[in-house]
This record gives C-alpha cells, structure tokens and sequence, in this order.
C-alpha cells in the first residue's frame, strides 16, 4: 500500500481577506469549504477553497494576515505555482473569463504534448497556472454561473525551484511512493500516479534568487496520506532518512505532521480524513466560523478583530 496518495493541499500567506475570497470563490469558481482560524496564530483566518467537498487534491488554504504584510518573493527553495487541471476545450473560456475581470496572465504555452497552460496570479501575487488537460476525470465544483464542463477541477501539479533538484527527487521517490513521469530540460515531473492531482514538477533554476517567505507565497505543501495508520509509517520512514519533524498535529479536518524536504520547502504529511463535515453538514461549508475547541472561549474575541468578509458573487458572474 502506497503511504502517500498524491497532494493534499497547499497553504499560501496572503493579504486581505476580502480579496482572497472574490479571487478564490468569485473568479476561480472554487468552493469555500471551511472559514475557521490559524491554529498557530489565531487573529487570522485560515480559509480553505476547493471542491464540493473539499476532497484532497482539490484544496487551496490561505493565512490571510492583511495588506500590511510585506511581499514575498519567488525564488529558489520555495513552492513557486500551484496549477489548477481544467478541460482541454476551456482555454477560452478562461481566456474570456480573465480579461472580463481585468486578471493578467501569460499567453498559453504547451508545456508537453497533452498540456497547454497560462500563467497568472493572485491578488498577492501568488504564482498560479491553468493547465488545460483531457486526463483529469474529477468533477469539479459546480458553482451555478462558471459551465460545469469548464470548472477547475482540482489542482493539477505543484512546482518547486531549487539549486539541484537531486536530493528533493530522493526523497520524494525514496520515501514517499513517487516515481519520474516526465523529464524536460529543466523540469523533472514526480509523481504517485500519472494523474492530475498527483504530480510535484522541480526545476532546475541555479541562477534565480533565493525566494523570501511573505505575502503572496507558499507556506506549506502537503501530501495525503490515507489515515492515523499510513502516517504513522510515514513517520517511520523519516525518522529512517534523518530528517526532523513535528509530532502528530490535530488540524481537526486531518491530522499532521510537518518536516522541511531537503531543498527547504516546508512539506505536510496529512490525513485523508476525517474531512470538512465533521462540524457543519456538507450542504453549509464555509457558511459559518469554526473554531477548534482550544479557541471556543476566544469566540467573541476573535468576531471583534477577524475581518468582516461578504460573498459577492453576482459581480463575478
């Protein structure tokens, strides 16, 4: 049994709260399936955007602390884009779609034979892609304006830059159940499937800058693993390779478990389940603040100074 399924969801730090939620649910589509707080840090949202259901595979979080925040910056040792897997025939749709909300983004480009992307980013600043594909069989989240034939479906593969991605590569097809799928000049593709969801592309970029952590970049990515059991081997096999963790973090919708890969990405290992709906019924995620019960007594605390957000979707229609 493979300990590591495929990507579980990437955590980015972002500025305004407001912002993030028209970019995520109004422009992207996307489901907002939990609004709880930073466990570590409870004065800030913790928002998590994906499908329906906030299935593993399909989940963007995001530590909104505010346009105070200073910028990041792309570079070497960090996760760089998040791509989001959409049909193949919804490239102008999106085209259409972005410049209908003044979005910038890149011309497509085919990156491999199957696979045409363009690049954008967020509010923030954050790195994304659109990778329009014919493999990715996930449904997507229908949001009642964007076509269902053409909603993100999940994301498609994340991308890390590094001096030499030989040792990131180790450890990932040592350790953790992935395997080369696809090689280029600069990009070597991991994988635990060939299958949309389940990709990390490292590049080879000795000439870029150091990437410094701040708004609009990557805090976390993390791996799903199917349950308590398969993380705890998990563990195992770290502490076999040599390499420092946390210990078992309950995360309420999972549990998890935290270690920096070689290269210096901060890598996740989380839980499959138990999944959103353990504290509100599927039909309502997102609709309400949700706290662990370590923050419950700081419930009035936290609606004075967390931000007022709304949902206005019919100006993203």
């Amino acid at each position: 049994m493979k300990l590591i399924t495929g990507l579980h969801h990437v955590t980015a730090i972002t500025g305004n709260a407001q912002e993030n939620i028209d970019f995520y649910t109004g422009v992207l589509g996307l489901r907002l399936v939990k609004k709880t707080v930073n466990f570590d840090y409870s004065d800030v949202y913790h928002f998590y955007f994906g499908d329906e259901y906030g299935t593993p595979g399909t989940i963007m979080t995001t530590f909104p602390y505010g346009k105070d925040l200073i910028n990041g910056r792309h570079g070497k040792g960090m996760l760089n884009t998040t791509a989001f897997s959409v049909s193949l025939e919804a490239l102008e749709y999106w085209m259409n779609r972005l410049e209908q909300f003044n979005i910038p983004f890149k011309q497509p480009q085919q990156r491999f034979s199957d696979e045409v992307f363009i690049y954008l980013e967020d509010f923030d600043g954050l790195g994304l892609e659109l990778v329009f594909n014919d493999k990715d069989e996930r449904k997507g989240y229908y949001n009642g304006y964007i076509p269902k034939g053409y909603a993100i479906k999940g994301i498609h593969h994340v991308e890390i830059w590094q001096d030499g991605y030989e040792r990131t590569a180790a450890l990932l097809t040592t350790q953790m159940d992935h395997k080369v799928i696809r090689e280029s000049s600069d990009r070597l593709r991991l994988g635990t499937e060939n299958m949309p969801g389940k990709y990390v592309d490292l590049l080879s970029a000795p000439n870029a800058l150091k990437g410094l952590a701040g708004r609009g970049t990557v805090h976390h990515v993390a791996f799903a693993t199917p349950d308590a059991a398969s993380q705890l081997e998990m563990v195992k096999r770290l502490n076999a390779y040599g390499l420092e963790h946390t210990e078992v973090k309950d995360r309420k919708y999972f549990t998890s478990v935290y270690f920096k890969e070689p290269g210096g990405v901060l890598f996740e290992i989380a839980t499959s389940g138990p999944g959103f709906d353990v504290d509100e019924e599927a039909a309502f995620l997102g609709e309400d603040l949700q706290l662990p019960q370590q923050f419950e007594k700081r419930r009035e605390r936290l609606a004075e100074v967390l931000p007022v957000i709304n949902y206005p979707t019919e100006k993203f229609r």
